[in-house]
């Protein structure tokens, strides 16, 4: 039996490689951590209906990971997370390629998706990539900004610094009748 690491784990890597989404969620659970949910998101390089030939990111090496190591602290500070993994291409992507992974793990379903949507809103908004579009005729499509939705995302975590804080929108999800217990069918409750 696998004993169980103190603190949470947390992996941030930039890469030009591609990443083995499977083989880091592996990684994760081989940690022992008494983990009840575990989320993964990875975005992909769209091809925005065959306008664009590819993507190209570039970044400033060791800011970009000590920025988003910042942001991971931050997660794992908020919600009690067991382990906390980003992985983020740069180079030239096609579509289709894996761009970002984000897994985050905890005891419970609720932290791991704030977490994850968490980061992944300081990603597309904040993270120190500049992202070029080249498009299927080989013109350059010039750079990629950030959208005024993920700048609100992002903006919508500011007044949510309570570790116990689910994403935005979500305070309805656990109704005070279900805090005591789970409901069957009938709306009866168990002992748990």
């Amino acid at each position: 039996m696998r004993q169980a690491q103190q603190g949470p784990r947390v992996v941030i890597r930039l890469c030009a490689e591609p990443f083995d989404a499977v083989q880091e969620e592996r990684e994760i659970l081989a940690t022992g951590a008494d983990i009840g949910g575990l989320v993964a998101f990875t975005g992909l390089c769209r091809s925005e209906a065959g306008a664009i030939a590819a993507l190209e990111i570039e970044h400033y090496p060791g800011m970009a990971e000590s920025e988003i190591a910042a942001v991971a602290q931050e997660a794992v500070t908020r919600w009690p997370l067991l382990a906390l993994s980003v992985l983020h291409r740069y180079g030239r992507l096609s579509p289709g390629e894996k761009i970002v992974l984000v897994l985050a793990a905890a005891k419970g379903r609720a932290e791991a998706f704030a977490a994850a949507e968490f980061v992944m809103d300081y990603l597309k908004s904040r993270a120190p990539f500049w992202k070029r579009l080249i498009l299927s005729d080989g013109s350059d499509g010039g750079w990629v900004d950030a959208k005024a939705t993920d700048e609100a995302a992002l903006a919508r975590w500011k007044d949510r610094a309570s570790e116990r804080d689910g994403p935005p929108g979500r305070e309805q999800m656990h109704e005070p009748a279900m805090q005591s217990g789970r409901r069957n069918r009938r709306g009866e409750g168990d002992e748990r």
